[in-house]
């Protein structure tokens, strides 16, 4: 292997960005992950020794991570990212095997994404909000994160072109700079017909009123992710709904409602923009625990069998 680490390391996170084109935050993730492992192979030492590697020095550098209290999906982040890294070296001739190739992850166990029901979701978005402009803004923002399913990124990027109110469509580029088309519902394009008139009046005085950012601040400069963060928090808590809100419970909460809804699981695959039907298939066992809901509070055999345990329960305390 020739060249030093730091040196290989940087032109593979170039390969990233300008051959692969990830995102800049896929980009930083795989930066992350693979500065703490030239660290710890390093071991104190001025450079880390990657052309000796084996599989037992990667396995013994996930042990390390789990002792310090990795969990089983920041460590498979991890080995993807030094699977990528050596894969890579193998190609450009630089090593002659891929060291990460055989070593497995610790298994994580797997966490349902939280998500609001009806109700909570009604109590969020409904009602006359829209006292001012920014208002206006974030009713129309966190109409079409629900409406349309869209992640954080996605929604901040989108420009006022990007949306047809009369098809009732908008377009965003997501994961892997692939861009989808999906539906706008009613409610989120009367918000956003209501919002941009003052958008129009936020915009600097030679700037084009028919382009550009959709969300935009007091300046008339695209909106943060951590704007949308904040506000939509603040009016989860104002509305007094269950636990924080965050944008991708909307997203979240989109996916199991239509799910629950149609049972088309390729159709919300391709609302979400997942590249892996098993991403989407998280959502079925969230509407298969919104099954069991429903059965256990309606089957007259469930409701008496819980009747009977609540039953026996008191007489065990009352013993």
């Amino acid at each position: 292997m020739t060249g030093s680490a730091p040196g290989e390391l940087a032109a593979f996170l170039r390969h990233l960005e300008h051959e692969r084109q990830l995102s800049s935050n896929t980009t930083s993730a795989y930066r992350r992950d693979l500065e703490r492992f030239l660290r710890w192979r390093a071991g104190g030492a001025a450079e880390p020794e990657l052309a000796t590697t084996r599989g037992h020095d990667v396995r013994a550098f996930v042990a390390a991570e789990h002792r310090r209290g990795q969990g089983g999906r920041s460590i498979r982040r991890a080995l993807s990212a030094l699977r990528s890294f050596f894969d890579w070296l193998v190609r450009e001739g630089r090593l002659d095997a891929n060291p990460a190739a055989g070593v497995r992850a610790p298994k994580a166990a797997r966490r349902l994404p939280r998500t609001l029901d009806a109700d909570q979701m009604g109590r969020l978005l409904d009602g006359d909000d829209a006292s001012d402009w920014r208002a206006s803004r974030d009713q129309a923002m966190f109409e079409l994160l629900y409406s349309s399913g869209l992640r954080l990124a996605e929604l901040v990027d989108v420009d006022l072109e990007d949306v047809d109110l009369f098809d009732g469509t908008v377009t965003v580029t997501g994961k892997g700079r692939k861009q989808r088309t999906v539906p706008v519902g009613r409610r989120a394009r009367d918000a956003i017909r209501a919002w941009l008139p003052a958008r129009a009046l936020r915009l600097p005085p030679n700037a084009p009123r028919d382009r550009g950012p959709l969300f935009v601040g007091p300046r008339g400069a695209r909106l943060s992710r951590r704007a949308v963060q904040l506000r939509l928090d603040a009016r989860g808590r104002r509305r007094a709904v269950d636990g924080p809100v965050h944008p991708h419970v909307l997203r979240h909460s989109f996916a199991t409602h239509v799910l629950e809804s149609s049972g088309d699981l390729r159709a919300v695959q391709e609302m979400l923009g997942h590249a892996d039907i098993g991403t989407t298939q998280v959502y079925t066992h969230l509407d298969f625990q919104h099954l069991a809901r429903v059965y256990d509070g309606a089957h007259p055999r469930a409701r008496r069998t819980t009747r009977r345990s609540d039953r026996a329960g008191r007489e065990d305390e009352d013993s």
